[in-house]
């Protein structure tokens, strides 16, 4: 019996494991953010690209970073530089999809990074910045559940 909860216990725990795990935009090689440097963002106010040599592993993505300071930064507290809705579009998923994105359209608001599939986008995406964040992480909250 005891035997049977355990293998039941087992496949609950994968399960949910896998209902938890947020999709990430990556490329082939499992790089995010297209290889900018998530901290930089925060730190300069500008995209960086990071360095293959200066990386780190977090949530099954490859960050990567222009300085040694910016990825002992990120490893400190990653979920503080991770992109919002998995690297995706912030427009994009305020529609309800996953969208490509180019890491030069950006914006920072309360210390989040949304990341827009293009400068046009991200423009648009700004004039109903409030509207379009509430509504991209309702359809966020809905792809983490499926």
């Amino acid at each position: 019996m005891s035997r049977l909860i355990s293998i039941a216990l087992a496949i609950f725990f994968t399960c949910m494991t896998a209902v938890l795990a947020a999709p990430l935009n990556l490329n082939g090689d499992g790089i995010a953010i297209q290889g900018y440097d998530p901290v930089a963002y925060f730190e300069t106010g500008k995209p960086v690209e990071g360095m293959a040599s200066i990386a780190a592993e977090y949530e099954g993505a490859v960050y990567r970073f222009s300085t040694e300071a910016n990825r002992a930064a990120f490893e400190a507290n990653p979920e503080r530089y991770v992109p919002a809705y998995g690297g995706y579009c912030a427009y994009g998923l305020s529609e309800g999809y996953q969208a490509a994105v180019d890491p030069t359209a950006f914006t920072i608001v309360d210390d989040r990074l949304f990341l827009n599939y293009s400068h046009v986008v991200r423009d648009r995406w700004q004039q109903e910045q409030a509207t379009r964040i509430e509504s991209a992480d309702g359809h966020w909250q809905k792809m983490l559940l499926e």
